[in-house]
């Protein structure tokens, strides 16, 4: 993994692991197993050195309590992930929270250093990741202050990723230098393949 700037920030660094995981059979996402580590368990090892602190964000807590981690429960679990945001800026002791899903095991290592110097240089309440693929709004960081927006959103029954975006200042981070960094894995099928793919290159990078 590529080293990155660690920013001295007051960053909290939250991972997403309450979606219901329906391509994957209702299976816990997070808890599948890649070349021998959980998804979860990647996540949090290229997260980890990026922020201060770090909680999970689950709606079976008790699943998740073998990683020595806070585990923050919604109480909007049918508002999908955002319900998870929201439950983060809740309980996050740090004036900025960084988001990742629980299923993209090789996000970047300096996503934080990136995000955060977008947001300080734009002054903006957000900042979010733009790939080839367009907008990946799961992986933001996000000031705290942005809180009454998206729990005013939800509220008023929305659930759009990004929808809330509309009235905060955004900067968009484009990391088109890094094609699978974000990749995300949706189905056992997909595991299965990135599983084989290991087991026929053995020495192969984790990145790739």
């Amino acid at each position: 993994m590529t080293e990155a700037p660690i920013i001295e920030a007051p960053i909290a660094g939250l991972v997403l692991a309450g979606g219901q995981a329906s391509r994957m059979g209702g299976v816990d996402k997070g808890l599948q197993m890649l070349r021998g580590r959980s998804l979860l368990g990647w996540v949090l090892n290229r997260l980890e050195p990026q922020v201060m602190s770090l909680m999970i964000s689950a709606n079976a807590p008790d699943k998740y309590a073998g990683f020595g981690l806070p585990v923050i429960a919604d109480d909007m679990s049918s508002a999908g992930p955002l319900a998870g945001m929201l439950a983060g800026l809740k309980n996050a002791r740090h004036p900025l929270l960084v988001t990742a899903p629980c299923d993209a095991p090789f996000l970047p290592a300096d996503l934080v250093s990136r995000l955060f110097t977008a947001l300080e240089a734009d002054q903006a309440d957000l900042a979010v990741v733009r790939t080839d693929d367009g907008l990946q709004p799961m992986f933001s960081l996000l000031r705290r202050r942005v809180l009454p927006a998206l729990e005013g959103y939800l509220r008023q029954g929305g659930r759009k990723a990004d929808g809330w975006h509309d009235n905060l200042r955004v900067v968009e981070v484009p990391y088109h230098d890094q094609p699978q960094a974000f990749i995300n894995i949706n189905s056992l099928d997909e595991l299965h393949a990135l599983n084989m793919s290991s087991a026929n290159h053995p020495g192969g990078d984790d990145n790739a």
